[in-house]
């Protein structure tokens, strides 16, 4: 990050040359604690237009005509961070995360100033703001023509094209890294960025700046939502049969790396799950699911998820007679719902080839990696939960956005399984 020094005599040369391509200046107006001038849609506008775009710098506190430096009241500084926050995930869609910094710039007699630096990142997605979808062109923003828009969304919608876990975060660099999660993935003498570089952990931009991938974000950062919002496991128990607050047991948002991810939606699940019992003459225990194939759903939702649908994230809810794991992301390429026991698609094929490799799998699992990439997941999680609860798991697409998976409980009294223990 930029120290505050080299801040200064950055933004005292910018303010001196005006408006360009990466930089916007905006004089404010406010009154009783609101801001009043510009309206929050322009700016809103201003902003998306840099995320669109190759990012920029909006600097609050100047005026873009004459670039006298305006100032913002000490006292007045809170209630512009917080109108910027509102405005950046309310009023453009998909939400857009900002940078902000205060600093203190002198005016034509020398009075130092406070302003509001605010960094936009050029963005993995395409947003709208209020008037529509608009990109920087010079030193102003511009509505996009169809052709250009329709050219930015095929680019940005790289899941369609080449692999999307392979993007570059634009606002995710090395200084994002915890130590203790990159550590498995370094061998011998070559330098660390090497190493990481040819995992496609960590790729140069167009600037020939370090920044992490997608798999990245989701292998070696503590908490990829930073950075991909929607990167999440929401686990949620009830205590009845529909989705209904009222009847909550537990509920969780899984949002460590990837890995832990799994480890604690799979934790979630034991800890809310019930075991009954049957005495025939030892005791019998009757779990509602079967471990190993909550493992494998999990597994597979987690590596094959769409981490490019931006506010979708992975929902496991657990009812008294079934669990729901909903995935974002229709199936991928030629994939049925019909022939997913019978073939195999990666949609994320470099995370998951780092699952596979570098990950051991949960004791329960049976297996020796997190990943074994051999086609057996949905298989799995078929014949074990219908060996268990005597019925079959359901798949269904929804709407093409999201996978979801039921799989149903056990118990004693329900499938059977009363009668089948009488027998024995």
């Amino acid at each position: 990050m930029i120290n505050n020094t080299e801040l200064v005599r950055e933004l005292i040369y910018q303010i001196r040359l005006g408006e360009d391509s990466a930089y916007e200046f905006k004089a404010l107006t406010i009154h009783d604690n609101k801001v009043t001038r510009p309206h929050r849609d322009s700016v809103a506008d201003e902003l998306a237009a840099f995320a669109n775009g190759s990012g920029g710098v909006l600097l609050l506190g100047v005026n873009d005509k004459t670039r006298d430096v305006e100032g913002i009241e000490c006292e007045q500084l809170d209630t512009v961070e917080l109108w910027l926050t509102n405005m950046a995930s309310q009023a453009i869609d998909p939400p857009l995360p900002i940078e902000t910094r205060r600093v203190e710039i002198p005016d034509r007699q020398g009075n130092l100033r406070p302003l509001v630096w605010v960094r936009v990142a050029k963005s993995l997605f395409v947003h709208r703001s209020p008037h529509g979808y608009f990109h920087r062109v010079g030193s102003s923003k511009r509505e996009m023509s169809p052709e250009l828009l329709a050219r930015l969304f095929q680019q940005r919608s790289m899941v369609r094209l080449i692999r999307f876990d392979e993007q570059l975060v634009p606002n995710a660099g090395p200084d994002d890294i915890d130590p203790a999660l990159k550590a498995r993935f370094l061998r011998g003498d070559l330098p660390e960025a090497l190493q990481l570089k040819k995992l496609y952990l960590l790729l140069e931009d167009e600037n020939r700046q370090p920044r992490l991938t997608v798999t990245g974000v989701l292998l070696l950062t503590r908490r990829p939502a930073d950075f991909l919002s929607s990167a999440y496991v929401q686990c949620v128990a009830y205590s009845g049969r529909e989705r209904n607050a009222e009847y909550q047991l537990d509920a969780q948002d899984c949002d460590g790396p990837v890995d832990e991810q799994i480890q604690q939606a799979f934790a979630f699940v034991r800890r809310n799950m019930r075991v009954e019992a049957v005495k025939r003459p030892g005791r019998i225990d009757i779990p509602q699911y079967d471990l190993g194939a909550v493992y494998e759903a999990l597994v597979n939702a987690v590596a094959h998820r769409d981490y490019a649908m931006h506010g979708a994230r992975i929902r496991v809810h657990l009812f008294a007679d079934r669990l729901e794991i909903s995935t974002p992301g229709g199936l991928p390429n030629s994939l049925t719902v019909e022939s997913m026991d019978a073939n195999s698609i990666s949609r994320n094929e470099t995370l998951v080839n780092l699952l596979s490799r570098y990950y051991p799998a949960d004791p329960v699992s049976r297996r020796q990696n997190l990943i074994e990439r051999r086609g057996e997941g949905v298989p799995t999680i078929l014949a074990a939960s219908e060996r268990l609860s005597l019925r079959r798991p359901l798949f269904e697409q929804i709407d093409h956005t999201e996978l979801k998976l039921t799989i149903y409980a056990a118990s004693r009294a329900s499938n059977g399984l009363v009668a089948q223990f009488d027998d024995e």
